[in-house]
């Protein structure tokens, strides 16, 4: 039996054990730092299995550690459990059913996530006794990915500083191994302060906060024509002063996500909209203030841990599925939009070929930041129909199918295998970290949450991805 076969009866041997605790995870649906039955859960599972866990790691409630083994190297899973606001959905049917009408729903399949990482730390604690290979594997508990940066809040912790490299994954449509740099962010937060007054009988001694807003979103999206291509500028009015036309409105606050390339790019369009405030502000004789709120940094990729777990892939193959699954698969598809539907197939059942940094996607992730400090790698398997559009119900009410359990188990195969030819050659570990070296060239880790922001508030509603 060679390695791959290993890895993969390890995790088959417990696999009604994982597909349980990934159906539990999707039953709480917790948002980010509240995951507080989640991530017990998981370290419960860890701890009883052997690991030293760590709770309320970072001063973080809902993160947490979990190591087997000892000394050098250590290899870090990332694991992630929490669900998105308003996305609450019935399983396993192909219309839109919420179970609760405002509720939550894992609608980017973190519920999978995590436990692929479990699964995945498992198997290679059964081969670390067995093989006697020297070194440490650790489960990273990572709450908050879904724009709470919790990762971010780790690093600044220094839980990542004895790590030599980190491995992850993400439930998709596809399969594959990511080389793609997502984009840095900040989330910020403008509030602005005017006069109350009778807005038919003095509206000259009222100074409007919400006119504040408006001209600062309208300068705002005038500011798009003159930011580089790969940028991303959007807002949400989170306080429009109140439901009474009759008053001049004397506060109100708006929220904007800024996303660029690297966090330099991000720093400047912060500081191009926060000017424009300025003006808002001038112009209706307001004041304002600002706060960053949230934010994550742009992905380094590492081609020697990418070709590393390519080739995992390729030896353990990818996930198959049967006609049952096909035809849900297609019956979620119905669902979509003619724009939505590209794909000619119901289910994804190759492996996209590797190809080095072949791009950037526009969305953000904690992971980012991770891999500014350790060498990192992540890849994605098929655990919902093709074309099936993230942040959906469409993808909550995949959630606890076979589909999903299928390409959950295979990425934790995938990634033990991946941890398990680290152990065994410490060599790509050393190429790693010279491309990680190389990749950077010297440039500084520039944190995206200042010193002095503490976590958000737990019932902010947000997502950053």
């Amino acid at each position: 039996m060679n390695m791959a076969e290993k890895i993969a009866s390890k995790i088959e041997a417990r696999r009604e054990s994982f597909i349980k605790l990934s159906d539990q995870i999707w039953e709480f649906a917790e948002t980010n730092y509240t995951e507080f039955r989640s991530s017990e859960l998981l370290a419960r599972t860890l701890e009883e299995a052997g690991f030293a866990v760590n709770t309320a790691a970072g001063n973080i409630p809902t993160a947490f550690t979990a190591s087997y083994g000892t000394g050098s190297p250590v290899i870090a899973i990332l694991g992630e459990y929490d669900a998105l606001f308003y996305l609450s959905q019935e399983k396993g049917i192909a219309e839109k059913r919420p179970i609760k009408q405002g509720g939550n729903g894992h609608g980017c399949g973190h519920n999978l996530l995590g436990t692929a990482g479990v699964a995945a730390v498992m198997a290679v604690q059964e081969l670390l006794d067995e093989e006697q290979f020297e070194g440490t594997i650790r489960y990273y508990g990572c709450p908050a990915e879904e724009g709470g940066a919790g990762k971010v809040y780790m690093m600044k912790a220094g839980l990542f500083d004895d790590v030599d490299i980190a491995i992850t994954w993400h439930p998709s449509t596809g399969n594959r191994v990511i080389s793609q740099r997502i984009i840095a962010n900040n989330r910020v937060t403008y509030k602005f302060k005017g006069r109350s007054s009778h807005a038919g009988a003095s509206p000259h001694l009222g100074r409007s906060a919400l006119d504040a807003v408006e001209l600062m979103n309208i300068a705002s999206n005038y500011l798009r024509e003159h930011l580089i291509q790969d940028t991303r500028l959007h807002y949400a009015i989170t306080n429009a002063g109140g439901c009474s036309p009759n008053v001049v409105q004397q506060e109100a606050e708006v929220q904007y996500v800024l996303r660029g390339p690297n966090m330099s790019v991000v720093q400047d369009m912060v500081e191009r909209v926060t000017n424009i405030a300025t003006g808002a502000a001038l112009m209706t004789g307001t004041t304002f203030t600002h706060s960053i709120d949230s934010g994550t940094s742009d992905l380094v990729p590492n081609k020697p841990l990418e070709l590393l777990m390519y080739a995992s892939f390729q030896q353990l193959g990818v996930p198959q599925f049967d006609q049952e699954e096909e035809s849900f698969a297609e019956l979620i598809r119905s669902t979509f939009s003619k724009e939505e539907k590209i794909s000619e197939k119901a289910l994804a059942d190759t492996l996209l070929p590797y190809e080095y940094d072949s791009g950037i996607i526009h969305g953000s992730s904690d992971v980012g930041d991770v891999s500014w400090s350790v060498p990192t790698a992540q890849c994605v398997t098929a655990c919902f129909a093709l074309d099936t559009p993230f942040h959906t119900w469409q993808i909550v009410s995949q959630g606890t199918t076979s589909i999903a359990h299928k390409g959950m188990l295979h990425a934790g195969k995938v990634m033990g295998l991946s941890v398990i030819e680290l152990f065994r050659q410490p060599k790509i570990i050393a190429e790693a970290k010279a491309a990680h070296a190389k990749e950077l060239q010297g440039k500084p880790y520039i944190c995206p949450i200042p010193d002095g922001v503490g976590i958000p508030s737990v019932t902010t509603e947000y997502s950053l991805i």
